[in-house]
C-alpha cells in the first residue's frame, strides 16, 4: 500500500514538474540536453528530479501542422518503473480511454487524466511489460475513440524505440535524484 501510494505521489509530481520542465526549457540555462535516436528523442533536463529523462515522440498533421499525437516515456530509477504521457487531439470519447497497439501487444484501456485547450492527456505509471512490448517493434498505434463513436488509429513509429529507451533509462539512472521515502507511522 506504502509502495503504491509512494509510485501516485511520484507519479503525479513528474507530470506537474513535466509542466515546469516546458516552462523551464525556455530559459537557455535550462535547456534539455536533446539526442535523436532515429524516430525518437531522448530529453534530459538539467533539473533535480526523480526522472530528469525521457524520449519523446510527436505527430503532426500534415495539413496543419497541428500535433495530433505526442508520447513522452520516462523511467523512475528508484522505483523501476515509466511514467505515461499520451496527448490526443480534443473530441475524443473520454470514457471509452486509448491502448496502445503492435504487432503481437494490445495494452488494457488507459483512461484520460485531463484535458486542455490543446488536447486530452493519459497521465500515469505503466507496468514494464508495456514498454517491453514497444521495444520489440513492428508497428505502433494508439486507437481512440471519437465522441461520434468512430474508432481511429493514430499510428506511430517504433523505429529506435529500444535504443532510445535503453540511452534514456541509461541517463535517468546516472542523473535522477532519489525518491524520499516518507517514514511509516509508528503502529500503536
Amino acid at each position: 500500500m506504502m509502495k503504491s501510494a509512494l509510485m501516485g505521489a511520484t507519479i503525479s509530481a513528474l507530470f506537474v514538474s513535466g509542466a515546469a520542465l516546458a516552462q523551464q526549457a525556455t530559459d537557455a540555462a535550462a535547456r534539455p540536453e536533446v539526442k535523436k535516436v532515429e524516430d525518437w528523442i531522448v530529453r534530459c533536463f538539467p533539473i533535480q528530479s526523480p526522472s530528469p529523462c525521457d524520449m519523446f515522440q510527436e505527430q503532426d498533421a500534415q495539413q496543419t501542422r497541428q500535433r495530433v499525437l505526442s508520447i513522452s516515456i520516462a523511467f523512475v530509477p528508484s522505483l523501476d518503473r515509466h511514467a505515461l504521457q499520451v496527448s490526443v487531439p480534443l473530441d475524443i470519447s473520454i470514457p471509452k480511454g486509448l491502448t496502445f497497439q503492435t504487432d503481437g501487444y494490445t495494452s488494457p484501456v488507459l483512461k484520460y487524466r485531463r484535458c486542455d485547450r490543446n488536447g486530452c492527456y493519459v497521465e500515469q505509471a505503466v507496468d514494464n511489460g508495456l514498454v517491453e512490448s514497444l521495444a520489440k517493434g513492428g508497428a505502433g498505434k494508439i486507437n481512440i475513440v471519437a465522441d461520434n463513436g468512430k474508432t481511429y488509429a493514430l499510428t506511430f513509429s517504433l523505429k529506435g524505440f529500444a535504443a532510445a529507451h535503453d540511452d534514456m533509462v541509461a541517463q535517468a539512472r546516472a542523473k535522477a535524484k532519489s525518491v524520499e521515502k516518507t517514514a511509516e507511522p509508528a503502529k500503536q
